[in-house]
């Protein structure tokens, strides 16, 4: 019998002896690594994300599922599992949210499981699997559960991403539309009032227009001389401040290699012909985009295209897309004037040729099928299934049959 006055230490858990080894371990590592040279060093590092920070996710994957399944988070006043996260694991939102996501998901998906408890994958891969699940349900990933693990040991993150977005556009090519339009929806732009003599920028753009503005700022962001002690930060918000001047000086914008900035966009026949189960289009920089976006911009005679793979080696490749001859564009706005749906008006400078007959579609790029739209209602016409015709030389818009959804809410 212990005695009197004296605390009996209550016997430790299995799972908190397992803690205070894991601790103990890792201080021996964070010792280790402290008195490593250079050269062991970078095997140390891929050691610690391979042996533990990734097989741990796994080990946490599991248990998350069994927690938020037996709804123990309630017992501390947490409204779900993504909060409980947050608060006791101290990640952001985001971050709660998308390891409650891949606990779910690695449910159905044993092979991504096993890969990422054995530091074969990593767990920003399995994030990704496990987003495509949730858009596009399990059962398809199951099934390329096994192609999509193969691409995932053999890329970096960034890389399979695009894999992995492809993936959901061949699957659910209307879900894919869907998330483009709610994301772009979500665009914006805001400058502040200056505060210190500063103006702070912020904004989000979707995926056309990050390209669109990425392919700009390279044109004016050559590799930094010697003397360049700019950041790239600085480099980038100063090529951005030029290309705002560009229109204000009449001064044109500059190339890359000897060409004008343009956007480049992969795409097979099938998938500007809209035919079901065409992979999606690819727009450089950005990844797979859906169909209709890509019909859209074959309207655009400053998009360069690449039509299927024996295009990728020919000379001409940036030709397969027939630019409006200047004599036609001048014939267009001379007719039109400015955006011709509904009453817009919006200037010739904002406008695009919009081809009735898309070019997709064996349309031409000759006056009697070309209408002058904004890019607004340019967007519509492609990705919100709205349709314009010209009629007794009068121009006639109509809604589509059933609403395009560009937002959740809308589903």
């Amino acid at each position: 019998m212990a005695a009197l006055g004296m605390l009996v230490e209550p016997a430790k858990s299995e799972l908190q002896g397992a803690a205070e080894d894991l601790k103990i371990a890792v201080q021996r590592m964070a010792t280790c690594i402290r008195a490593a040279d250079a050269a062991e060093l970078g095997e140390g590092l891929i050691q610690i994300r391979e042996v533990g920070i990734d097989p741990l996710e796994a080990v946490f994957a599991k248990g998350l599922r069994r927690f938020d399944k037996s709804g123990e988070y309630k017992a501390d006043g947490a409204l779900s599992a993504v909060a409980w996260v947050r608060e006791r694991c101290n990640l952001s939102g985001g971050a709660a949210a998308e390891r409650v996501n891949v606990a779910r998901q690695l449910e159905t998906l044993p092979q991504i499981e096993k890969a990422l408890a054995k530091g074969n994958v990593g767990y920003q891969h399995v994030a990704l699997i496990a987003r495509a699940a949730e858009n596009v349900g399990s059962a398809p990933v199951q099934k390329e559960e096994q192609n999509l693990l193969k691409a995932a040991q053999t890329m970096d993150p960034g890389r399979f991403a695009a894999v992995a977005k492809g993936f959901e556009h061949r699957v659910d090519a209307a879900a894919a539309l869907l998330e483009a339009n709610h994301a772009y929806e979500r665009r914006y732009l805001h400058l502040s009032e200056p505060q210190n003599g500063m103006v702070r920028l912020d904004g989000m753009l979707d995926l056309e227009g990050g390209a669109t503005l990425k392919a700009a700022l390279s044109a004016l962001m050559p590799p930094p001389a010697n003397d360049d002690d700019r950041t790239p930060g600085q480099r980038r918000i100063d090529a951005l401040v030029d290309l705002a001047r560009r229109p204000l000086d009449g001064s044109k914008l500059g190339t890359v290699g000897g060409q004008r900035p343009h956007l480049l966009i992969t795409a097979s026949a099938e998938t500007l012909l809209g035919l079901k189960g065409a992979p999606p289009a690819e727009m450089a920089g950005v990844g797979p985009i859906p169909m209709e976006t890509a019909q859209r911009l074959a309207c655009d005679p400053t998009v360069s295209w690449l039509l299927g793979q024996a295009e990728l080696e020919s000379e001409s490749a940036s030709d397969a897309h027939r630019q409006i001859p200047a004599a036609t564009r001048r014939a267009l706005v001379a007719r039109d004037r400015d955006c011709v749906f509904n009453g817009c008006h919006r200037p010739a400078i904002w406008c695009d040729g919009h081809h009735l007959v898309w070019w997709t579609r064996g349309g031409k790029t000759a006056l009697p099928n070309l209408a002058l739209v904004c890019g607004r209602h340019h967007r519509m016409l492609h990705e919100e299934g709205w349709t314009l015709e010209r009629k007794d030389g009068r121009w006639v818009t109509r809604p589509p049959g059933h609403r395009v959804p560009t937002n959740a809410r809308s589903a």
